[in-house]
This record gives C-alpha cells, sequence and structure tokens, in this order.
C-alpha cells in the first residue's frame, strides 16, 4: 500500500511527466537530427553527382562582366575568352576599356561598354545595348568593387553610401536588369563576386565588409529563390588576391601605414594568391552551377572558424585591431595606394603585386576590383 501511495503522490507525478517530457525532446531532437542529416546528404550527394556530370560549355556563349576592365574583372574576362566566350564588358572608363580589349586578345569576340553600376538607367540601358549586340545574355558576373581603408573614425557616411552602391546595388542593378531575359529562356547563369570581408567583418574595411555582407545576402537568397527556375547563382567569396587593386584603392587616416599593412596582404605569395588562379577557379564553379566557391585556403579556413565560433573571430578580429594604425588625418580626405607608397612597399616584398599592376591594366581610377 506503501508503495502505491508513493506513486501517486503529486511530486512524484511531477517528476514522471517531467522524465516522459525530456524523453519525447530527446527523442523529438534524435528525429529532427536524423532528418536533417538525411537531407544535408541528399544534398550533399547530389551536388557531388551534379559535379561529376559534365560542364556547361562556355563556347560562343555571351558572358557580361561588371568591372571587367581590370583587376579580377580582366582576369576573369581572359579566361572567360580561353573558353570560346563571347565577352561583353563594362567599366567608367573608356581608354582602360580599351586597354583591356587589346589584352584579351584580337581573337575574342570582345564588346566594351561605358556604364556606371551605380546607376540603375545606365545599367538597364548597358543590358538592353549587350542584348541588342550580341541577341543573349548567358553568364552575368557582378564583380565591380570599391575600397576604402582606414579606422571607423576616419570613415564618413559617403564612405559607406558609396561602398553600398558600388557592391550592393551594383550587384542588384544589373541582376534585375538581366533577370527577365534569362527567365524567359529559363536559363543563365550570374555570378556575385563578394569576399571572405562579406563573412567575417575586417578592421578598418568597414563599409566594405557590410557591402559585401549585404551582397553575400542577396546571392544567396537568389540561388535559393531562383533554382527553380533554371538559373544558377554563385556566390564568389575570394580571400586575399593579387590583382594591383591595392595601387587603386582609397586610404585614410595614417595612409602610408595603412597602405602597408594593406599591400603587403595583398601581394604577399603566402597570404595571397594570383588573380589568373581566382579566375580559374571562379569560372570553373560558374561551369559547374557551384552555388558557393571560397577561394584561397585561409578564406576558407577562417570562414570555416566563424561558421562555429563567431564569437571567437570578432575577439580575434578586436585583438588584430590593436596593433593596426590609429585614427588621424581629415576623415574628408583619402588617398589613393599609388599616393601613399612607402619604402616598404616599393621593395621587393610587393614585387609580385606590381607585376600584377602591370598585367591587369590597374591605372588611377576609381572603381577597382
Amino acid at each position: 500500500m506503501r508503495t502505491h501511495y508513493e506513486v501517486n503522490r503529486p511530486d512524484v507525478n511531477r517528476n514522471v511527466r517531467r522524465i516522459v517530457r525530456v524523453a519525447a525532446i530527446g527523442a523529438t531532437g534524435v528525429a529532427a537530427g536524423v532528418t536533417i542529416g538525411a537531407a544535408a546528404a541528399g544534398v550533399l550527394g547530389w551536388k557531388l553527382f551534379r559535379s561529376a556530370t559534365r560542364p556547361d560549355n562556355l563556347n560562343g556563349k555571351v558572358v557580361v562582366i561588371t568591372g571587367g576592365s581590370r583587376g579580377l574583372g580582366l582576369a576573369l574576362a581572359q579566361e572567360a575568352a580561353r573558353h570560346g566566350a563571347r565577352l561583353a564588358i563594362c567599366a567608367r572608363d573608356h581608354q582602360e576599356l580599351e586597354a583591356a580589349r587589346k589584352q584579351i586578345g584580337i581573337q575574342a569576340e570582345v564588346g566594351t561598354y561605358i556604364c556606371d553600376v551605380t546607376n540603375y538607367d545606365e545599367v538597364v540601358s548597358w543590358i538592353n545595348s549587350v542584348r541588342s549586340d550580341f541577341g543573349q545574355i548567358d553568364v552575368l558576373i557582378n564583380n565591380a568593387g570599391q575600397i576604402s581603408v582606414g579606422p571607423l573614425e576616419s570613415q564618413t557616411l559617403t564612405d559607406f553610401q558609396e561602398a553600398l552602391d558600388v557592391m550592393y546595388w551594383g550587384v542588384v542593378y544589373p541582376t534585375l536588369a538581366v533577370l527577365p531575359h534569362m527567365k524567359a529562356r529559363s536559363q543563365g547563369s550570374i555570378a556575385n563576386i563578394a569576399s571572405i570581408g562579406g563573412k567575417v567583418s575586417i578592421p578598418h574595411l568597414l563599409p566594405y565588409c557590410s557591402a559585401k555582407f549585404a551582397a553575400i545576402g542577396f546571392s544567396e537568397g537568389l540561388h535559393a529563390e531562383l533554382a527553380k527556375s533554371g538559373i544558377h547563382v554563385t556566390t564568389v567569396v575570394p580571400g586575399l588576391m593579387r590583382t594591383g587593386s591595392h595601387l587603386n584603392a582609397f586610404f585614410k587616416g595614417d595612409h602610408r601605414r595603412e597602405f602597408t599593412w594593406f599591400a603587403l596582404g595583398a601581394t604577399l605569395p603566402v597570404v595571397s594568391i594570383s588573380a589568373e588562379s581566382a579566375a580559374r577557379r571562379i569560372v570553373s564553379a560558374i561551369r559547374h552551377h557551384r552555388a558557393e566557391v571560397i577561394i584561397s585556403p585561409q578564406a576558407t579556413a577562417l570562414s570555416l572558424l566563424h561558421g562555429v565560433a563567431p564569437g571567437l573571430t570578432s575577439e580575434m578580429m578586436g585583438i588584430l585591431n590593436r596593433v593596426l594604425p590609429a585614427s588621424q588625418g581629415d576623415p574628408s580626405v583619402r588617398y589613393t595606394g599609388s599616393e601613399s607608397e612607402t619604402a616598404v612597399t616599393r621593395s621587393f616584398a610587393t614585387q609580385l603585386g606590381r607585376r600584377a599592376a602591370r598585367n591587369l591594366n590597374q591605372g588611377p581610377a576609381t572603381q577597382v576590383s
């Protein structure tokens, strides 16, 4: 009788119910884990199967590239031309476009267009001109970019607005302009050149990273929404690359010291990769319809670490910020890399970066990639 009495006590019943609830929650968690794991395995299996299939042939395809007159954009144009693509590249400067056309080679079909990707009307007019000249658009690569380097105290509202104009709206505008054409044909590929700075915010690059975070959000959502329509979207996440663009980036505050650390990171072979190597991987990812490609082992490691321990990477960035140059000077004044050279940046340490600048048409301008 006592045992029966204890089992029916309210506190014992509450404990029993609690155990049942915990067991139910645990069983639900296990079931959810199994379901998610199976779904992930299915997606991975499908990706592996699709990667093993024959990639798209770019021969005769029309590839459109923003910011295609120099830097990574020019390297991408050269790589696409090697695959037989017909090219339509845009930039702001006519002379740069003509120089790029010569570097791509006389055997390639290249259309050059002056267009400011921060102006929607110009973008729509440009896309319409490309369709009129080439008949269709098969691949759009949103590559145009702009970098402003310096501590937060040196950045103005204009710096943030310009970064978003070029690297967020400069992705959205061409995409929206080309989508009706691609949807009507139920095919096409879009590649958005983001940055590891769009996954992990790097000190002294806050306007740039903010815009790249926005671009990645747009690109990943676009991939999900367009998957059913036959249009493939690839988010490209490069690490440090030797494009020569450090000479055209903007530097604020202690601009010579800012340029020194940035130039070393963008040119040393241990921490950066060549633009040509990056272009090969990007074009391959487009041809294989990959959702994302992260370029360079360092960028891959940092992205994985941030995914697992975002708080830890934020603390690491805080430590890095302590050793970067302090704020000084007028926030409204900025200098290009070419105006911020030091003995270190003129030394053998940056010779690969200077060679990349010569090879990739990097002259003074306001739009870089």
